[in-house]
């Protein structure tokens, strides 16, 4: 009798042992009785390439990449999906004979979360983002495609904010620096710097948030100083965690061809 062949994913990244994916995938393949496995992988800080490629010539199919390696995997990548070519950037690979296909679903899975489960709509909506790094361009093209009225990009100095403004050619995007956010408001305010991880207040000034404005901090699983900072300015506050699972969704759906329900999923990371 033949042992069943199961189709092998993981999450690679260093570290990677704190990683939600294998949770995430677990329930996303019972939910929709697909058989496979996923775990981590740690690669050496110098080494992504050939890791990769080990877990692939071991049979793995696909795999999802977290810090320090996104612009690694977009190197490795034979083939790129126009939202990878965007961010610059690639948080997902699936291997198919010789090919490696590089995607980034960073930003679908931010603007899913904000629609889907957090009732955001962006027609005519203000929206400012903190950060002009990998974080930020990840999800600058997909929040653009959602057709707000004006998207500043603000960082503590100009140059990278005027770099991917330049980028999308797009007369709704302004770059600022942080102190020149005084006087605005906005309707949506996404933190895409790392300041939550380290627990630093970001420069901004106060009275930036409009009247029912929604702050979002990519960070998830604390609560930031920057999401402190919103809710004593009476926004509504979420952090990143719906962002996780919408993006993990959107990997999943480009390995299997089935697109799992994520709010369930959510509700039990939460818990």
């Amino acid at each position: 009798m033949s042992e069943l062949i199961v189709d092998r994913y993981a999450v690679i990244g260093n570290p990677v042992a704190h990683s939600k994916s294998p949770a995430i995938h677990a329930e996303f393949a019972r939910q929709t009785g697909q058989s496979l496995k996923y775990g981590r992988v740690l690669a050496p800080p110098d080494d992504f390439r050939a890791t990769a490629l080990r877990f692939r010539d071991e049979g793995g199919r696909g795999l999802n990449v977290t810090v320090p390696f996104k612009n690694d995997a977009f190197a490795l990548a034979t083939a790129l999906t126009e939202r990878a070519r965007d961010a610059g950037a690639v948080n997902t690979l699936k291997f198919d004979h010789d090919e490696i296909l590089g995607d980034n679903t960073d930003g679908a899975g931010l603007t899913r979360d904000l629609i889907h489960n957090l009732d955001f709509t962006f027609t005519h909506k203000r929206i400012l983002l903190l950060g002009a790094g990998g974080a930020a361009q990840g999800v600058l093209f997909p929040l653009l495609r959602e057709q707000p009225a004006l998207l500043v990009i603000a960082n503590r100095t100009p140059e990278r904010a005027i770099a991917l403004q330049r980028k999308t050619a797009n007369r709704a995007v302004e770059a600022r620096t942080f102190d020149a956010l005084a006087g605005l408001t906005f309707d949506l305010v996404i933190n895409a710097t790392s300041a939550g991880l380290s627990d630093s207040a970001l420069p901004i000034p106060r009275g930036i948030f409009a009247a029912d404005a929604l702050a979002y901090d990519m960070v998830y699983g604390r609560d930031t100083p920057f999401m402190q900072f919103a809710r004593a300015e009476n926004a509504r506050v979420a952090d990143g965690l719906g962002m996780l699972v919408e993006q993990a969704a959107e990997s999943f759906f480009l390995w299997r061809g089935v697109r799992p329900e994520t709010r369930p999923v959510i509700e039990k990371l939460r818990q």
